[in-house]
């Protein structure tokens, strides 16, 4: 893995090269093993926290942990084309747009005790800033070379505190084209439902049940380009324990290698069913 500037990486995805990086100033992830019409990205994958802001932050490390998506880029991790964030969106959500990134309160809790200065706003919007950069030119080459790109964007959720059952996998819908890619939701929802787990762990998989697909990530590519489908796929977070910060690596394993056969097969079928 090389580290390289946001322009390098975007010189790199320009000239079609394949490469493993790591941004210069480590927000973000990004391996191009071979370009595909498809991508897998998890933005909340990261839990790096500034040294800057620690003494300033009333969460604390198991608070954030508790938000994040651990474990979400290992589920994807083979692939051929993986981006993903590397830092807590407890300094800035890559899933928020720009004005709404960089917190004052989270999930009800006063998040700083003094307010952070402008000048740390905006250490962290640039990252927030930068990452966009290089989706921007991520998805315009795939779109270039393939005319269509599905992007599956991977999340987890804290299953434990919805006082209804609520299923193993969810997926977002409510700001893509269904009219058009419809069919292919459905046939990722199936995908999904029929997924193993071990220790009997039961499997359902619902459309805009516990979450819509309001995420600036698929927003941001839905309204910047007309031929990518962005899969907003949300696994509860079974393959842990929430409420203790044990991760299940037997469970993180079944999924990533179900999802190693079944991520191709769907990008394929969309692949040809809407490149033209």
């Amino acid at each position: 893995m090389e580290r390289l500037s946001i322009d390098a990486i975007i010189a790199k995805i320009n000239a079609e090269e394949t490469f493993h990086a790591v941004s210069d100033d480590y927000s973000l992830t990004l391996k191009i093993d071979e370009y595909v019409p498809y991508l897998c990205g998890a933005v909340h994958d990261g839990h790096q926290f500034r040294k800057e802001l620690w003494d300033n932050c009333l969460h604390s490390e198991y608070d954030r942990w508790y938000e994040e998506d651990p474990e979400t880029r290992n589920m994807v991790a083979l692939h051929p084309i993986v981006i993903s964030g590397l830092d807590s969106r407890f300094e800035y959500d890559l899933n928020r747009d720009p004005e709404n990134a960089v917190f004052d309160t989270a999930w009800g809790k006063q998040l700083w005790k003094t307010p952070l200065p402008e000048a740390e706003k905006g250490r962290s919007l640039q990252k927030h800033s930068n990452f966009y950069k290089v989706v921007k030119a991520l998805i315009s080459k795939i779109e270039e070379k393939f005319g269509v790109c599905i992007v599956y964007d991977m999340h987890s959720y804290n299953w434990q505190r919805w006082d209804r059952e609520v299923p193993t996998w969810n997926l977002g819908t409510s700001n893509i084209d269904n009219e058009r890619f419809g069919e292919s939701v459905e046939t990722w929802r199936k995908m999904l439902e029929g997924i193993k787990l071990p220790h009997n762990i039961k499997q359902t998989a619902k459309i805009n049940d516990t979450f819509q697909g309001n995420g600036y990530f698929l927003k941001y590519i839905t309204n910047s380009f007309e031929n990518t489908l962005v899969l907003a796929t949300e696994i509860a977070k079974v393959y842990c324990d929430e409420y203790k910060q044990i991760v299940y690596p037997e469970v993180v394993s079944a999924v990533e290698v179900q999802l190693r056969a079944l991520i191709p097969k769907h990008a394929n079928e969309f692949y040809r069913k809407h490149k033209n």
